[in-house]
Order: C-alpha cells, then structure tokens, then sequence
C-alpha cells in the first residue's frame, strides 16, 4: 500500500530480458514516486522519492524504438523525470499558473501534452510549440501514435461531452452522447494498424470507439451502462488470455474490474469481471509477481495495488484426492496471518499509549486530515441526482442536511443502514436531516437524491471516518433551480417555444454568473467571445431550453411555461441584489401548454396505475390466502399477483414521485395564469381533484377553460 492515488498515475516499466518481471511504479497524493518489483510474493523496493506536493499523473516516456523506461510525474505546475533506478533527470516547470490535471508523454519522449482545467500545452523539448483554450474542462489527454498518423493529434476529453481534436490549424469537435468522457486510450486490440480509433470511458460508465479521420471523427461502437456500473476511470488494452489478441482492461469508480474480449464482431464481449471494494484510479496488464504468468494490476484509490494473476491457485490431484492449495499458497496465507496479528498487537500498544498520553495536562489533540473524493452527477436515466464519497479510511456515519425539498431514493448497492431525524423547516429552513450509518470497513458510501426544480439551496455531507480523535469533513453541494436540466448539443426546434427576454446595464460576465448559478453543467469561466448558446434537456420530463447571451441582453426560450418562470424569478432576484435595472419582457405560447401536458400525463397514468395496483396487493394476498387458489379471479388481478415483488420494489424506488408530477401539472397550471395576470390559485383543489381520474384531453380542457 502507497498513499491515496489519483487517477491514472501506476504503470509497469517493460521488462528488462527475455524472461524478468516487470517492476511497479506509483506516484501517490503524499508526492512519493515508489518503484518496487515482486519477489516470492514479497514486495522489493527499487527506489522511493520524497515526499513533496500531489502527484496528478505518471506517464512513462523514451527515445524512438527504445524501451519506454523514463518515468514522468505532474507535480502542481511542474513535470519532473526518473530514470527507472530513480535518479532524477528532468524537472521541468511550465508557464501554466494552476496544476496538471492530465499528463501524456508521446512515443518520442520529447513531446509533452499537459492539461490544466481549460488550458491545453504541447511542448517540444521543454519548448511551448502549441496552446488551446477548451470551452469546459478537459479531463483526459492522449495523441494518436505519430509513426501511423504521420502528424500530431492530440485529442482532448473534455467535461462538456465533447472529445476535440486538434488538428494542425484547426479543432474538429465530436459530440458524444450521454455522459463526460473521463478516461482515453489509444492501440485498441480491434484497431487494425490504422492508429485512428481511441477507446472513451465516460462517467456514467458507458465504454465506445472512434474513429479520428481528416474531415469528421466515426463513431464506431458503444457499450451501454445495463448493469448500472460505475464511471470508468482507467483502461488498458493486454493480451490477458494469451490468445494473441489484445483483451481490454477496463477500472471503474465503483470498484469493478472488467475484461472485454474481441471475438469476431467488431463490439467486444464481456469475458470476465472482478469486484474490489474501492474506485479503480489505474490499471495495467503484465507479468509482475511470477515469470510465466501475466497479470492484471490495479491500483485503487486509498493507495492499495492489488494483482489478479493468471496463475492457477489450485494444484491437480489424483483421482481420490481433493484439490490442494499449493505449497507457496499455504506459505504465503500463513504468512499474512502472522502479519495481522502482529499488527493487531501494535495498534493495541499505540492505542493504550495514546490514552495514556491524553490524561496528561500537556498533551495537545492535534486533527488527522484524510482525504475525501467525491463525485455529484445527475444521472439521465431517473432524473437523480448520485452522490458518492469515497473516503481513505472506514466510513463510520455520514450526516446528510439539506435547506430545500429533497427525496432520498434507494441504492442497491448501499448497505449503510439510514435513520431520518424530524427536522424544523420553518425558522431555520431545514427540509431534510438523515443519518447513514456504515459497516466495520465500508469506505465508499453512494446516496441518491431528487430535487425538485424551482426550488434551490445547498446540501450538505458530514463526513465522520473510524479515526481518533473523531474528526468530521462537511462537504457542500449546490442544489440549483433548474437542477434536473442537463446540457445538450442540440434541441428540437420545431417544438411551440415561449420566449423570456432581459434587457439592461449587465457585462457578459454579469450574465454568464447568473446562467451559472441557475443551470447545472455550465462551465464557471466566462465564455471566449462576444456571445454564448448553450442548449438544455429536462431529464425528467424531456422539455428542452435554449439560452443565448451577451453584454447587456439574454434570450432564453422553453417548451415548458415553468422553466420561464423559475429563470423569471432567479435572474431578476440576482439582479436586485446587484442593483441592476433589468428591462424583462416575454412571449408565451398557448400551444406549449397542451404540449408539456402531453409529455406529463403517460408519465402521470403510469404512476397512478401503479399505485393503485400497490394497493390492492394486500387485499389480493388475504384472498389467496383464505382461498388457496386464484384461479376465479380476473386476469389483471392474477398479473398483479405475480408481479407483486417487483412491483412493490418499483414503488420503493421511486417515493414520491407522482406528488412530484401532481406538482409539476399545478405549477406549469399557475405559471400558464401567472404571466397573463391572473391569480388561480382558488382554482388548485379543483385541479387537484380532476387529475385523479382524469384523460389527457380532459385536463387539457380544464386548462383552457379555467
């Protein structure tokens, strides 16, 4: 175990003969460099640098048509270089005024890319030759291999669900679908010699390829998410099977490690996956712990490098016999166990004489820091929000606090048990008060959250690991008022639209703030330019906004009335605040009203026909259980019977979700009068009552004729 590692920062330096092993090096946030190699299952240090600032990422680099042994770390600004006995020979320090978020080191060694937030640099020699401004933060960084594509290509995964290439003189932008692309990796198994496909990881877990050509990058394949996975944070390609073709290795956030085959068809399949307890931050194929025998190595995010070897653990027996542990494995087990228990017996020493020392007057409680990595993503599928927090050490209880309506919704994977507090909301605006508390040595914790739109605020996560003294991390996430909204790269634009638009003495930045503070997933820094458009999808109903900006006027227009009305409310409150004289005048269509109307109401019967079969499933089970069978009731009765497990499951996940739709249909009713004037809300109950048993045209009867 090193100290807690970042995102793609182990590699395996190549074998030095025929036959030797390969050694392990990592580069840790405490800014040691370890290189170590495997020595009868035990760990061999090679060398080991000081500690200093984060290590952001290690990548290995050296000349043309030479082993690529040279190992190079992004510390804050600057790259430094280790020889592979760790003699330092490079320390480069950029013109980059932030840290390197993402590193790549090309074939040739003297060919750097290094990406801060929004900046992109490619330097020669140590020399500046390129620089890009990105629209959004870029996550990852690679450039496809020069010695097939003749020319530099650096390709660039940024936060806004682009992939942009840069081409000399020009950027070719991609869209992809879907989620951030977190993680690129190029010589794909399936690849063929053309060196123009790169795999993409996205956040939502979701795995492809392109195809980066001259004129326009091909999408050529892409695994959807169906097992609900995590976020892919690290790939590798190997030949883990030894059937001569390269497997690809896949780490995701949620501790899964997969490997995919390419069989005949162009798509991989799934061959074998591997769960761990922690995110995957690297991964990487070799032969480390016994020559002979490839393996898979990850490193994971409290610093735990862990082999998968291909090894087998079991000798054969004769007929009669059992299977046997081998020799070196009852060794080694027994070895482990020595280990524990000698551990065990230092932690009792220290502990005793830690309590020894706090009687003393003297004695000062200092607090461990630990380190916690978080990730707040709405997710398209079921319009939530997922939180999760990893942390170093055991979880013990996270306290979660909100100041706005939220649901909590259940996780399968979450096996913390919950406990709700009653909570005051009126004097000190609390709406939400509920405890998690975890099992011995759970350090990853996912919660899921719905907001409800209009409505906005912060949450807050109280963070308490298994540590003395006890010590708490709070952690602050802004639930904003178009908080279901999710950017998009295009809309629909035949859809009945209503038009809001502000007028008065705001600058660019002014504006781009305020759009900050109402939408998710707009980036923070102000736009390059005069003017920006970004385009948004409710998730949760699929209603769309475009907005478009500059100096001193903004346009935004919306299928749904209520998306108007939330912007109406929040940019003129923000513009109060700064004393700004805001000139508001809107344009609103009585056709986008029927419109939302459709899009609610399948959602709408849907919950309710659910709910009622919820509740006739108690009185089904007495009959059955009084009757014996149920062969005299109606069809849709006995469908009802057989689907109770999963239909009660489905309720569960999803609380309150048809008050949430009661209150959407009164909100877009209230709107709709709003902006002609008129105060309806008398009319509510009425609305309320209809919407129970009410068809489409009905309730859009009711709207017209109210």
């Amino acid at each position: 175990q090193v100290g807690v590692t970042a995102q793609k920062t182990m590699r395996l330096l190549p074998a030095s003969g025929k036959k030797a092993t390969q050694k392990v090096v990592v580069g840790d946030q405490d800014g040691v460099v370890t290189c170590f190699g495997i020595k009868k299952g035990e760990a061999v240090p090679v060398f080991k640098t000081l500690p200093g600032q984060k290590i952001a990422r290690l990548e290995l680099g050296g000349a043309l048509n030479t082993p690529q042994e040279k190992i190079f770390v992004a510390i804050g600004p600057e790259v430094r270089g280790f020889t592979k006995r760790g003699k330092q020979f490079l320390s480069f320090e950029t013109n980059l005024t932030e840290s390197i978020k993402a590193m790549y080191v090309h074939i040739s060694g003297a060919d750097l890319f290094l990406c801060a937030s929004y900046i992109y640099n490619h330097y020669c020699d140590c020399k500046d030759q390129h620089y890009f401004l990105s629209g959004d933060k870029i996550n990852d960084v690679l450039c496809l291999p020069v010695d097939k594509v003749k020319c530099i290509t650096p390709v660039l995964a940024c936060q806004d669900r682009l992939l942009r290439v840069l081409q000399v003189n020009s950027l070719v932008s991609l869209w992809l679908p879907a989620q951030p692309c977190q993680a690129l990796a190029s010589n794909i198994p399936s690849a063929g010699d053309s060196g123009e496909e790169i795999v993409y990881g996205t956040s939502d877990g979701k795995l492809g390829v392109t195809q980066i050509t001259g004129t326009k990058p091909v999408h050529k394949w892409e695994i959807g998410n169906e097992k609900k996975r995590g976020g892919i944070l690290c790939l590798d390609s190997f030949d883990i099977l030894g059937d001569g073709v390269k497997e690809l290795l896949v780490g995701r956030d949620d501790g899964m490690i997969e490997i995919y085959a390419f069989e005949s068809a162009d798509e991989p399949v799934l061959r074998h996956d591997y769960a761990l307890s922690e995110s995957i931050a690297s991964i990487q194929g070799g032969c480390v712990g016994k020559d002979g025998y490839d393996e898979i190595l990850a490193a994971t995010y409290s610093g735990w490098l862990t082999g998968l070897t291909t090894e087998p653990v079991h000798r054969e027996g004769g007929s009669g016999e059992e299977l046997k542990l081998s020799q070196e494995m009852q060794n080694k087990i027994s070895s482990l166990r020595n280990e524990l228990e000698h551990l065990q017996m230092k932690v009792l020493q220290e502990r005793e004489k830690y309590q020894q020392s706090s009687q003393s007057s003297t004695a000062v409680s200092s607090v461990p820091a630990f380190s916690v990595n978080e990730k707040f993503t709405l997710n398209k599928d079921d319009a939530s929000y997922s939180l999760i927090l990893e942390v170093q050490t055991a979880i013990d209880n996270v306290l979660v606090q909100s100041d706005v309506p939220i649901d909590l919704l259940d996780v399968d994977k979450n096996s913390a048990v919950v406990s709700f507090s009653s909570c005051d909301s009126e004097p000190n605006s609390n709406f939400l008060l509920a405890t998690y508390r975890c099992q011995a040595n759970t350090t990853r914790l996912e919660l899921k959250v719905r907001s409800i739109e209009g409505q906005y605020g912060t949450l807050q996560a109280y963070v308490t690991p298994r540590i003395q003294p006890k010590t708490c991390q709070v952690h602050q996430y802004q639930i904003k008022p178009l908080s279901l909204h999710q950017r998009t790269h295009s809309i629909d634009h035949d859809r009945p639209m209503n038009t809001l638009m502000l007028k008065g003495q705001f600058s660019f930045a002014e504006i781009h703030s305020w759009v900050v503070f109402c939408l998710p997933e707009v980036p923070e820094k102000t736009p390059a330019g005069e003017s920006i458009t970004f385009y948004f999808q409710n998730t949760f109903l699929g209603t769309q906004l475009e907005s478009t900006y500059r100096k001193g006027e903004g346009y935004f227009k919306s299928d749904n009335i209520s998306t108007i009305s939330i912007l109406k409310d929040v940019l003129s409150k923000e513009a109060t605040k700064r004393k700004i004289n805001l000139n508001i005048s809107y344009d609103v269509s009585e056709e986008s009203v029927r419109h939302t109307l459709k899009l609610i109401h399948p959602k709408l019967e849907y919950q309710q026909l659910l709910a009622k079969k919820v509740h006739l499933i108690d009185a089904l089970r007495e009959l059955q259980v009084h009757e014996g069978n149920v062969d005299f009731l109606l069809p849709k009765y006995r469908t009802i019977l057989e689907e109770a497990d999963q239909l009660l499951e489905e309720y569960k996940r999803q609380p309150a979700h048809l008050e949430r739709l009661y209150g959407m249909i009164t909100d877009l009713f209230i709107d709709k009068f709003k902006f002609k004037g008129t105060n309806v809300k008398t009319k509510v109950p009425l609305l309320l009552e209809i919407l129970d048993g009410c068809d489409q045209d009905g309730l859009i009867a009711f709207f017209d004729a109210a």
